[in-house]
């Protein structure tokens, strides 16, 4: 059945507009492949939405982000913000007020290990090789967000403060049960509750949530705990859930073992709209170069059509794609491994035709 789909485009900064052109000229194919109509309108954000208006978040754009079904998003972040602590707007203030705003409390990101990749892995193949976990980390709550929060006059002290709520933990765990039973049954929810008072929240609703799913193993581990068994042994996991702070630096350490950052896509589930977007950060250095992995922005397409729109098969071409870009050697720089590198649109160029050769 054809299907309408309204999605707002935000490309950010860096190497976002170049890895972004070629996730939604994807996007076009696989709808023309489908049947179904694509509508879309580009808003600004990040350090390019700062120089443009003044403000990384504009109304406009949250606006337009308000009226889509999806945001397909690529990076942001600047040099000029990140060397200057004293800057009073920066670009990940929009960031954070964007997961605000449209309620993005939890962000997935599925950590996958592709075959062509494993010897790029910094650990043993046959520690990675099959391994296959979802992370769901807490996007709205915690640290990033606690009040109060800032610097003495002197400028001698600082403070931040880790706050949750009943209502924000039950959310995401009960989200976490419901990937976990789409899976391999078993959720790992990760804390510090030995030491912190809000992990001891999330350890004590999580043990009242866990009799609700009775054919789903809870597992509970402390997060050093985690940050070890990720290296050790990530092939124990299914799915992993923790808080914001937790979850952003375990997503980034097991992100590495698949061998590039490039390649692993994200979504973030939101309460009004969905936010679409790779893991990895803005990449100043290639920006303009026409070298950056488009593949991470790409498999984020393929969840948009997953998570945003229900459309399995549509997601399952994209992946399929992919995969086959990367057996035939089109790929970028950063995983050509000696081989011969193409472009960032040569890249994309190959999957699009790839999707419409498809019968």
């Amino acid at each position: 059945m054809s299907k309408k789909l309204n999605i707002a485009v935000l490309a950010g900064d860096g190497i976002g507009p170049e890895i972004v052109k070629q996730a939604l000229d994807v996007t076009k194919a696989v709808c023309e492949k489908f049947g179904h109509t694509l509508s879309y309108e580009e808003g600004i954000t990040g350090a390019c939405a700062i120089d443009a208006v003044g403000d990384p978040y504009p109304a406009a754009t949250h606006e337009l982000c308000m009226r889509s079904d999806a945001v397909l998003f690529g990076a942001i972040g600047d040099p000029k913000y990140d060397n200057n602590p004293s800057a009073k707007v920066r670009p990940e203030q929009g960031l954070l007020r964007m997961r605000k705003q449209l309620g993005l409390y939890a962000n997935i990101r599925p950590v996958t290990t592709f075959p062509s990749l494993i010897h790029k892995s910094p650990l043993r193949a046959d520690l990675v090789e099959g391994a296959d976990f979802m992370c769901i980390r807490e996007l709205t709550g915690g640290m990033y967000f606690g009040r109060p929060q800032g610097r003495s006059e002197d400028g001698n002290t600082a403070y931040d403060t880790c706050v949750y709520t009943r209502e924000e933990v039950e959310r995401i765990m009960h989200l976490a049960y419901k990937y976990a039973g789409q899976r391999r049954k078993k959720v790992t929810m990760v804390d510090k509750a030995n030491v912190l008072a809000s992990s001891r929240l999330w350890r004590q609703v999580t043990q009242e949530i866990a009799p609700q799913y009775p054919d789903i193993e809870t597992e509970y581990m402390f997060v050093d705990n985690a940050a070890m068994r990720i290296i050790q042994w990530p092939k124990s996991f299914d799915v992993l859930v923790t808080e914001n702070l937790f979850g952003d630096i375990l997503t980034d350490e097991a992100s590495v073992i698949t061998g590039s950052l490039g390649m692993l896509p994200s979504a973030s589930i939101g309460i009004h709209t969905s936010v679409f977007e790779p893991i990895h950060g803005s990449y100043p250095q290639a920006a303009g170069k026409n070298i950056a992995n488009p593949l991470a922005t790409i498999l984020s397409a393929a969840l948009m059509f997953e998570y945003a729109f229900t459309m399995m098969e549509e997601g399952a071409l994209i992946r399929e794609a992919v995969a086959a870009s990367m057996d035939a050697g089109v790929v970028t720089e950063d995983i050509a491994s000696g081989n011969k590198a193409h472009s960032t649109t040569e890249v994309g160029e190959w999957i699009v035709n790839y999707i419409r050769s498809k019968a």
